[in-house]
């Protein structure tokens, strides 16, 4: 069967007209790099709030970060729906994962060594108080990678019902620790937005996959091979030990080193925030000793 044959039996089998979709592939303009990438619109995403010239710097990266963990969710997304998942394709997918995560631990150079450290220290004024944990991807990256009870740390557990419901369990969720006071009930302005704007879809994601995040589907393979295992618990400390720790040694470059002990943009208190001693996330527990867990992030 040659071309032409295959495109008219494609469109015969969908029940459409081949002939229409021909002549519409006639007046059709050949597709160029710029529309198909659609590089003017990425280029104009950029809007600084002042006239310090890193700023544009900045948002660049975090777009670009934004842009790396959709990746990291694009091969999480087909984990999660794939059934009868085979080890095979559960490495392909771990792999690149991996790759992914290490092009974000790396990237951090462009954040610490890339932006005048005076500048960025007056213009992070005018971003309160939006803040890098309102990233939204980076919470659903969590909710496909684990179960929600993995989710919520030593000290959230204690505050844990017999069995928790999601909601109870969002309520617990470590990330909340960021602009919670647990004691007052208050909750920063960066909290509150965050929350109006994604809560309720976090709870419905985490509804529809309970029982097929990446750690489910680990569980469904028999007899996983020592490769996989491993491969699992470099992803595991990739994202959660190598990439907050990249994250808070930059921090404290901006905010820190001549003593200052500045706030973050969006008011927690990041040293013990983003330290993942603190965080206590683990997308994979079963596979790590009890030493190994105690000594989370040291």
């Amino acid at each position: 069967m040659d071309t032409n044959e295959k495109i008219l039996r494609k469109y015969e089998q969908l029940g459409e007209n081949p002939e229409t979709y021909l002549k519409g592939l006639l007046h059709a303009k050949p597709i160029t790099y710029w529309d198909y990438v659609e590089v003017d619109t990425l280029l104009s995403l950029q809007r600084p709030r002042t006239n310090f010239e890193d700023e544009s710097i900045f948002i660049m990266y975090h777009q670009v970060t934004e842009l790396m963990l959709k990746m990291i969710r694009h091969e999480l997304e087909q984990i999660v729906e794939q059934e009868n998942i085979k080890e095979e394709y559960l490495l392909i997918k771990i792999n690149r994962l991996n790759r992914y995560t290490t092009m974000l631990i790396t990237s951090f150079d462009i954040m610490k060594d890339g932006i005048n450290h005076d500048d960025y220290n007056t213009f992070r004024a005018t971003l309160t108080p939006a803040s890098g944990f309102q990233s939204a991807q980076f919470r659903t990256i969590e909710l496909y990678c684990t179960r929600l009870q993995n989710l919520v740390n030593e000290e959230g557990k204690k505050r844990l019902s017999n069995q928790p419901t999601i909601e109870e369990l969002f309520e617990q969720i470590y990330w909340k620790d960021a602009g919670l006071n647990r004691k007052t009930g208050k909750k920063s302005l960066t909290l509150i937005q965050f929350e109006e704007k994604y809560l309720d879809s976090f709870i419905s994601l985490a509804k529809k996959i309970k029982g097929k995040t990446m750690e489910d589907k680990m569980g469904q393979i028999a007899k996983p091979s020592i490769q996989l295992k491993e491969k699992l618990k470099e992803f595991d400390y990739l994202y959660n030990v190598e990439w907050p720790m990249v994250h808070l040694s930059t921090a404290k470059h901006y905010l820190d080193s001549k003593g200052e002990h500045k706030a973050a943009t969006g008011g927690s208190e990041w040293k013990k925030y983003l330290h993942p001693k603190y965080q206590q996330r683990k997308f994979f527990p079963t596979l790590w000793t009890e030493k190994e867990k105690k000594d989370w992030g040291l």
